[in-house]
C-alpha cells in the first residue's frame, strides 16, 4: 500500500527544539521521529512512500535520502507554500491515485496495527478512515464524533474537558480510496480537519472512525516530546532502540566510553562516541545524544541531551531538554521543565530555572535565567 507521510509542518509548538531542524527530525530515543515511522511502515509491508517538505526540507532528504536504508522506495514533494494536509496529498495525486492508500503524520510516535486499520477500513467499504486515540484531555486535540457502527458524525476542535463530547482524538492518521481525490481543490491550500472532513460528514459519505488501543503521542508540546522519549525508553510504545542492551533498560551504542564510578540507573539509553566520565550519576529515564561528553560527577535524572556538546564537572540536568551541539559548563543547572536550544552556550555556575526556555544559538553567561 503507497503511504504518504506529512513532513511539512512548522512545529511551532516545539521551539526552541524545533528553531534549527524540522519536527519530524526531533529525535526521540536518538533517532528522528519520522525513522520510527519509517521503519514502522516497513514492517507492515509499505515500501512506496512519498513525503511533503517544507521546513528545513534538505535535513530531512540529506538524513533518509532514498529510504533504502530501511528497506523503503522513499520520493519528496517539496511545497514552496504550504499547501495544508488535504492540500499537499492533492499535490501527489498521480503517485496515491491507483489503490488505497495510507496517510500518517511524520512527526508523531506510534506503533499502530497497520494491518488491522486497512482490514477495517475495507470492511466498511469505507471512502475515508480517519483514526482516533482516546485520550485524558480532550481540549488538546481535535476531537471526533463517532455512532454506533463507528460512522464519523461529527467534530469538536479542542473543546474544553466539561464541555468534550467525546475522548477520541484525531490522531493524523488516514486510509482513503483515490475516490476522495475528487472532494480535494487543486493547486490551494486545504486541510483536513477544517475543510475536508467537516464535508465528508455533511454530505453523507462513507466516512469511519478507527479505534487505536496501541500507542499514540502527537509530540505536541514540549512535555509531550519528552513523555514520547520516555515511554519509548519504558517500552510503552514499540520502536527499535539504537545501541546494544547492555542489561535491562540500559542501551550504550558504539564507541562510547563509560569510566569507573558512574551510575546508571535504568532506563537509559546512551547514543555512539560518547564519553561518560568518573562520577557520573545517570538516573533514568536518562538520554544522551551521540559524541556528548559527560564531565565527572555531573548528574543527569528525567533528562534528555540531544547529540554532541558537553555537560560539564558538577553540572546537572534535572527534567530538562538541552538541544544539539550546546555546552553546559561546570557547575550550572538546567531544571525541570526548562529547555536550552541547539548550539547554546551556558555559562559556568548558572541555573536556568524550571520551565525556562532558551532560544538556539545564545550564550547566557549571568544567573538571570
Amino acid at each position: 500500500m503507497k503511504t504518504m507521510i506529512l513532513a511539512a509542518g512548522l512545529g511551532t509548538r516545539l521551539r526552541p527544539l524545533t528553531d534549527l531542524i524540522s519536527k519530524p527530525m526531533a529525535p526521540i530515543v536518538n533517532k528522528p521521529v519520522m525513522e520510527h515511522i519509517l521503519e514502522l511502515l516497513a514492517a507492515n509491508s509499505c515500501r512506496e512512500i512519498i513525503a511533503n517538505l517544507h521546513w528545513h526540507a534538505e535535513a530531512i532528504t540529506s538524513y533518509f535520502k532514498d529510504g533504502s536504508t530501511w528497506g523503503v522506495n522513499l520520493t519528496y514533494s517539496y511545497e514552496e507554500e504550504l499547501l495544508g494536509t488535504a492540500g499537499g496529498v492533492k499535490k501527489v495525486q498521480k503517485f496515491l491515485q491507483d489503490d488505497t492508500f495510507l496517510v500518517m503524520s511524520g512527526d508523531a510516535l506510534t506503533d499502530i496495527d497497520i494491518a488491522d486499520l486497512l482490514k477495517f477500513h475495507k470492511s466498511r467499504d469505507a471512502l475515508a478512515t480517519l483514526v482516533v486515540t482516546r485520550v485524558d484531555d480532550p481540549s488538546d486535540y481535535g476531537v471526533v464524533l463517532m455512532d454506533e457502527n463507528c460512522k464519523i458524525v461529527g467534530f469538536q476542535e479542542k473543546p474544553p474537558r466539561e464541555n468534550a463530547l467525546s475522548d477520541l482524538a484525531n490522531s493524523g492518521i488516514y486510509v482513503f480510496e483515490p475516490e476522495i481525490f475528487n472532494l480535494i481543490p487543486e493547486g490551494s491550500f486545504y486541510d483536513f480537519g477544517r475543510e475536508l472532513f467537516p464535508r465528508l460528514v455533511d454530505m453523507g459519505y462513507p466516512f469511519y472512525g478507527y479505534v487505536n488501543n496501541r500507542y499514540w503521542n502527537d509530540v505536541g508540546s514540549l512535555e509531550q516530546y519528552q513523555q514520547g522519549n520516555f515511554d519509548a525508553l519504558s517500552g510503552k510504545v514499540c520502536v527499535k532502540i539504537p545501541g546494544t542492551q547492555v542489561r535491562e533498560g540500559v542501551w550504550i551504542g558504539s564507541d562510547s566510553e563509560i569510566q569507573e564510578d558512574v551510575i546508571i540507573s535504568s532506563p537509559v539509553c546512551i547514543g555512539s562516541r560518547c564519553v561518560i566520565k568518573k562520577g557520573v550519576r545517570l538516573l533514568g529515564p536518562v538520554i544522551i545524544g551521540n559524541d556528548t561528553v559527560v564531565d565527572e560527577r555531573a548528574v543527569l535524572y528525567k533528562g534528555i541531551k540531544w547529540g554532541s556538546g558537553y555537560i560539564g564537572r558538577d553540572a546537572s540536568v534535572i527534567g530538562g531538554i538541552v538541544g544539539y551541539s550546546t555546552f553546559i559548563k561546570e557547575n550550572s543547572k538546567i531544571l525541570e521543565n526548562a529547555v536550552v536550544g541547539s548550539g547554546c552556550v551556558i555559562e559556568g555556575g548558572i541555573t536556568i530555572h524550571p520551565s525556562v526556555k532558551i532560544m538556539s544559538n545564545q550564550v547566557v553567561e549571568n544567573d538571570t535565567a
